[in-house]
């Protein structure tokens, strides 16, 4: 049983960690390229992860990250490739490379109830999700693909608060197990990340002081 959850918990950090080099990542492929196609944000910011142990959220240190995100907004479809790096020395690589890319594609669709509706695509499952007009806060839900019955976990959640302005993103990704109306936790990770949006400078933001 324990190598079992043992394999679980790798498997899990692999997988909400997205794949282990781009080559494998379903980023959409494009014979060209723009510099300016549309409205475009990027998050830098870290992440900590926990497990769910003896009825209480647990640190899992050696596999804190650091992040950055670059989010695409065109019009109704969102399109974001996240890149993170492991930063703890003591990690042991069982979840694959320290540096890690995935891809998310949400595509927003009707209003219902004052909720946005969508649909997500993304290399850790598909799934749909709810947010607000303003798109401030942000409920995404996916499917692990091909979860076997006897995995700890089954979906993944995630949680987001962009509080535009003071230039800050919180998020929480949960890993549950979903079996029979009922949600046992496995392990989440808590986001925090700063806005970074195109601008100009009035003058170098660094010199090299010999």
């Amino acid at each position: 049983m324990r190598k079992m959850i043992y394999w679980a918990t790798c498997l899990f950090v692999i997988i909400l960690s997205g794949c282990s080099s781009s080559k494998q990542t379903p980023i959409p492929l494009s014979a060209s390229v723009e510099l300016d196609d549309t409205y475009t944000i990027i998050w830098n910011g870290i992440g900590k992860a926990y497990r769910y142990e003896n009825d209480e959220w647990q640190s899992a240190e050696n596999y804190d990250y650091q992040f950055n995100v670059i989010q695409k907004r065109y019009d109704k479809v969102w399109k974001s490739v996240k890149t993170l790096h492991r930063i703890h020395p003591e990690y042991d690589g069982k979840a694959g490379s320290r540096d890690q890319t995935m891809y998310f594609e949400v595509a927003y669709k009707n209003l219902i109830d004052g909720k946005v509706q969508a649909t997500i695509h993304s290399s850790i499952g598909n799934g749909t999700g709810t947010t607000d007009t303003e798109f401030r806060q942000s409920v995404l839900t996916m499917d692990v693909p091909n979860a076997s019955k006897f995995m700890p976990y089954n979906m993944f959640r995630i949680k987001q608060n962009y509080n535009y302005e003071e230039g800050v993103l919180t998020e929480t990704v949960e890993l549950i197990k979903e079996k029979d109306g009922k949600e046992i936790p496995f392990m989440k990770n808590e986001e925090t990340a700063l806005i970074y949006l195109r601008s100009k400078l009035d003058n170098a933001p660094t010199t090299f002081n010999p």
